[in-house]
């Protein structure tokens, strides 16, 4: 039977990870390794992983989770492994459904299972992710450029993973890496698939760090659309001057022209000079001048909506 790891990259995580290590160990098929890697907490993030059980590896200092991953990659000896964010939750058939995958005799390198999304505070259900599998199958670059692909709900071959070097750490794209991570393997030639059954659970944190750094975020997409474009030379340019296009008036939502202005400079130079989603109006002054046409629609929306713009 081939094996499988979790891997958890933890921080200052206390109030959290008990319930994952519970729901971890209340699988229906146990795990073959359970790893934590403790990034230099300040709290008892390792006391309570030891206590479960875990192997945890500690760091003399923060490195961050994308480093915190390759380095969980690198001490694995199972087949495939599960990454996990030591605030979200397991459901108890998450490995079996998981077996069930790896058994095939064409599993893919990445199969992504749905998960639910629900509020911290109350357990209340927000949504569910909805991964379509045949579009997954036919085309994953250009799903992983579209859509956004988060490591708690995939499940990746280890030796394929090892062999492009797992996640890239530069800081540029720290605060979108999860985008970088599923565009980098589709590019690479990684198959993938989807469970359709839910067996995880995304808690939504006021406080985490995508949530407490819009701005970061939006900065960091912009840098991953472009080492997609050099990645890609000539390929999926529409799709990520799509992208760029929603980047630039994000950034532009959020005051940070100069960034916007290059994600529209980028998105120009790959596929024209207005983005096709937009109204007659935006296309038009983007026809005339791209960096106008994407100011003007921040301004109309601070104009006529300013409750959407409340924190600028």
């Amino acid at each position: 039977m081939k094996r499988i790891a979790i891997c958890i990259p933890a921080y200052n995580a206390e109030a959290y990870l008990p319930r994952l290590l519970k729901s971890v160990n209340e699988q229906l098929i146990p795990f073959d390794e359970v790893l934590v890697y403790d990034d230099a907490s300040t709290d008892s993030t390792r006391n309570i992983a030891l206590q479960f059980k875990a192997s945890v590896i500690t760091g003399d200092f923060n490195i961050g989770c994308s480093a915190g991953k390759n380095i969980l990659l690198s001490k694995t000896n199972c087949d495939y492994l599960h990454f996990h964010d030591a605030d979200d939750e397991l459901l108890p058939r998450f490995t079996s459904l998981a077996h069930q995958w790896i058994k095939k005799s064409e599993c893919p390198d990445v199969i992504l299972f749905d998960f639910e999304w629900r509020e911290q505070d109350t357990g209340q259900l927000i949504g569910k992710s909805d991964f379509d599998n045949s579009k997954l199958k036919k085309d994953p670059i250009r799903y992983t450029i579209l859509n956004q692909v988060n490591p708690f709900c995939g499940l990746y071959n280890v030796a394929k993973l090892k062999a492009v070097g797992g996640y890239d750490v530069d800081p540029k794209i720290l605060y979108n890496e999860d985008v970088a991570f599923h565009c980098k393997l589709a590019i690479a030639g990684f198959s993938f698939g989807s469970e359709k059954e839910i067996s995880i659970i995304n808690w939504r944190i006021t406080s985490s760090m995508s949530a407490s750094n819009q701005l970061k975020c939006a900065q960091a997409h912009y840098e991953v659309m472009k080492i997609n474009a050099h990645r890609l030379n000539h390929s999926y340019q529409k799709e990520i001057a799509y992208k760029l296009w929603h980047n630039a008036t994000s950034l532009a939502s959020m005051s940070d022209w100069e960034t916007s202005d290059k994600a529209v400079k980028l998105a120009t130079t790959l596929s024209g000079r207005y983005p096709d989603h937009e109204s007659f109006l935006i296309k038009l002054f983007c026809i005339i001048n791209p960096y106008f046409g994407i100011y003007l629609r921040e301004q109309l929306i601070r104009i006529l909506k300013p409750e959407l713009r409340t924190k600028n």
